[in-house]
């Protein structure tokens, strides 16, 4: 930076950007747009930038003071600014509508009610209580008896029980044995 650069660009940087502040403001002020101190800073710091921008673009053959050329520069980028905040594109909420909200009919539906799914309530209810019922089943089935769980495998084949003695090669009461621990309640409670 040469001392013509300084020289041009010292005014406005000294005291904390005094004089750059000071225009941004009285420009601020002309726009009309109320401003919170969070936007101030943002100003500002665009003014900062602009204040760069103005110098590099600078003609002095054109006939005008860098400070009137400094201030056309601002204002354009504060319209700028302005603009592109108000812009509609940039509200993301206008058209947000929730999915429950009822239309105006008497039939009440919501739009969700008009949205195709794959998702089936059922089927996942289903699904989550046959693997809690498999669970259940699992510890079942541990608490039985190698003789126990063969004769288990075979009702739920639809072996009979007289089928079941002469494959096991068990008697009646050994089967009825069986079947009354299978049965009982000490047993049969995890599944419920």
């Amino acid at each position: 930076m040469t001392s013509a650069d300084l020289t041009v660009l010292q005014p406005y940087c000294e005291n904390n950007m005094r004089l750059l502040k000071k225009i941004s403001k009285s420009i601020f002020l002309r726009l009309g747009e109320p401003l919170t101190e969070a936007d101030y800073d943002d100003f500002y710091s665009t003014a900062n930038l602009t204040l760069w921008q103005a110098y590099n673009s600078y003609d002095s053959s054109k006939g005008t003071s860098f400070n009137t050329h400094l201030c056309n520069c601002l204002k354009k980028k504060f319209k700028t600014e302005i603009r592109d905040r108000h812009r509609e594109v940039r509200v993301i909420n206008q058209l947000a509508t929730s999915l429950d909200a009822t239309n105006d009919s008497e039939e009440e539906c919501s739009i969700l009610d008009f949205i195709p799914s794959d998702f089936d309530t059922f089927e996942e209810v289903a699904k989550n209580n046959n693997e809690q019922f498999q669970d259940k089943v699992q510890q079942y089935i541990s608490k039985l008896s190698n003789q126990q769980v063969n004769i288990l495998n075979l009702l739920i084949d639809g072996y009979k029980p007289k089928d079941i003695r002469q494959i096991l090669e068990i008697s009646s009461t050994e089967y009825a044995e069986n079947m009354k621990i299978m049965r009982s309640f000490e047993n049969v409670k995890i599944l419920f």
